[in-house]
């Protein structure tokens, strides 16, 4: 299969379903309680804005993470909804969903990004608010950002294993593992079946759960530049910096997955894919189909809007 060296794919796990973004659409297929396949798709939409924010570095990972955050809940939202209703209510939702589609998109998109919001703010406050506890014991700025930083990645990996634990959330790990199965098959060239999708790895570079940790560490490096008492400022600086933490972890997740055929250098994005080992599952074969012909109809919708541009270009000459 050639492969697509400008688009780099990428997709989420939902409930008993993967969704993946391509050049032109979002589609999600899911597996419904009679074993059949059903798909979500939005066409993918960017304003001149966020056109130009994007190619800023820095900024652009700001831009991503809220794009990613408001479309992977429509999605998510979706398959929550219907993977395990009898599909002999369909007829009764499309009503439903017909009278409230756009309540829906704008607002399940708001309720992303600012779930988003609130936990990233509750993420960084908690282990602030733990460490300056510790302060009598290790009163030094420098061992209270080591100290912070230790806390995150506690809670961090504290909130994954208690989550995986849950049958639920373990099926959508296993769907976790199959999107970056796919998306490895499809860079490496490998035919899209279930068989060849299968021996591919569950791990991959440009993973949400390594940007997680990216965070993490590069929070580490960044709050050794500031003071972190009296506890108000330490407070005020952590939250004002979020945005700066992200972006600088996305550029760092993105420079990792450049440099992960490089032999010595590959080895810098091993911490995201040791913690990718929580956050996905080996998939089960009718999992691995479910996330393939999702990707199948990304690339379709790629390549259809492809020879309509090939189309209207001839149609001008």
């Amino acid at each position: 299969m050639a492969k697509t060296k400008q688009t780099a794919y990428g997709g989420q796990a939902v409930m008993e379903g993967v969704m993946f973004a391509g050049r032109t659409s979002y589609v999600t297929a899911i597996r419904r309680k009679d074993e059949t396949i059903e798909y979500f798709e939005l066409e993918r939409k960017e304003s001149k804005l966020s056109k130009t924010l994007k190619k800023i570095p820095f900024v652009r990972g700001l831009v991503a993470l809220v794009q990613a955050s408001a479309n992977g809940t429509k999605h998510l939202n979706f398959s929550t909804e219907r993977y395990d209703v009898d599909p002999s209510e369909d007829d009764q939702i499309k009503k439903e969903e017909e009278t409230s589609k756009l309540a829906m998109i704008l607002g399940v998109g708001a309720v992303g990004v600012l779930s988003f919001i609130l936990g990233k703010v509750l993420f960084t406050l908690v282990p602030t608010f733990v460490a300056e506890f510790f302060r009598p014991v290790v009163p030094g700025d420098t061992g209270q950002v080591l100290l912070e930083g230790l806390f995150k990645f506690i809670l961090l990996l504290g909130y994954i294993y208690f989550l995986s634990l849950t049958p639920l959330i373990k099926r959508v790990f296993q769907y976790h593992g199959a999107e970056h199965k796919v998306i490895n098959a499809y860079e490496n060239g490998s035919d899209l079946t279930v068989e060849d999708v299968q021996k591919h790895s569950r791990l991959h570079y440009r993973c949400g759960s390594s940007f997680l940790l990216f965070t993490v560490l590069v929070g580490i490096v960044v709050y050794l530049f500031v003071d972190t008492s009296p506890l108000w400022w330490r407070i005020v600086n952590r939250m004002m910096l979020i945005p700066v933490v992200i972006g600088l972890s996305f550029e760092v997740l993105q420079l990792t997955n450049k440099l992960r055929n490089i032999p010595v250098l590959r080895y810098l994005g091993y911490p995201g894919l040791g913690l990718q080992l929580l956050t996905t599952k080996e998939p089960q074969d009718d999992q691995v189909e479910v996330a393939i012909q999702s990707f199948k109809k990304v690339l379709e919708n790629d390549r259809n809007s492809e020879l309509r541009g090939i189309e209207g270009n001839r149609g001008i000459s």
